[in-house]
């Protein structure tokens, strides 16, 4: 048995599931990660701050004008489709096994592929807010605004629904994303790097039989699973179907 043969054969035989996904699951829907040569952090800009800072919450505060050129143009991709892997593990989960989504990503992809539990570390570019009155707004409603996205409403600035640096995650997604990951049975990594932090951490509360991970790129994590791929995750998923 090969490790893809193997790979099935766990998931075949697991009925409780988490996917633990980060950037890497989304770059074959077209949607560049972070830290990779190519990733949103190598990318030049013409402003004199790097990209961690301009997604801060204090640069939002501060150059709200230019953290939002900055975000339309390089962080929120509503055209973008799930790919094999998002679609393959929305599939386990009408096969009949419980399947949690932990997500480091604000894509909402996963949902999109079809999975019903995603817990959103970093929220979600789909979902916005009016910081004055808290009116929701959709992805296309700040996208369609030049400039600033004021509520049509109030007139406050609105803000996307995404964990900026210096912000806290929340509470109740961290302690159900802790709880799925302990009382599952097998956890797939998938597309991270797991330097993130608190995020990355998480996986150290897995109780369970199996841990599979799937990364391009080698991880301090790595020698702590039982199968470990080093290849993009759509080859991976092709492999098993």
């Amino acid at each position: 048995m090969n490790e893809y043969e193997e790979l099935k054969s766990i998931i075949d035989r697991s009925s409780s599931i988490v996917v633990f996904t980060g950037a890497g699951i989304s770059v074959p829907s077209g949607i560049p990660d972070f830290r990779s040569a190519d990733g949103l952090y190598n990318q030049k800009t013409k402003y004199t701050v790097r990209p961690e800072e301009i997604i801060s919450h204090s640069f939002f505060v501060s150059h709200t004008d230019q953290f939002y050129e900055f975000y339309k143009s390089k962080m929120v991709y509503p055209n973008a489709k799930p790919n094999k892997a998002h679609k393959y593990f929305a599939d386990l989960e009408k096969q009949g096994k419980h399947v949690i989504v932990v997500t480091q990503n604000i894509d909402g992809l996963h949902q999109k592929a079809g999975s019903s539990q995603v817990l959103e570390l970093h929220g979600s570019v789909l979902r916005n807010y009016c910081e004055k009155c808290g009116r929701s707004f959709g992805v296309q409603y700040v996208m369609n605004h030049e400039g600033v996205p004021h509520c049509d409403k109030c007139g406050g600035i609105v803000k996307p629904d995404v964990v900026l640096y210096e912000e806290s995650l929340n509470e109740d997604i961290i302690n159900r994303s802790i709880s799925a990951i302990m009382t599952c049975e097998t956890l797939i990594v998938v597309g991270t790097s797991l330097t993130v932090y608190p995020a990355a951490g998480f996986i150290r509360y897995f109780r369970g039989r199996y841990i599979i991970l799937i990364n391009k790129d080698k991880t301090a994590y790595d020698n702590n699973c039982d199968l470990v791929f080093n290849e993009d995750v759509e080859k991976v998923i092709e492999r098993i179907q």
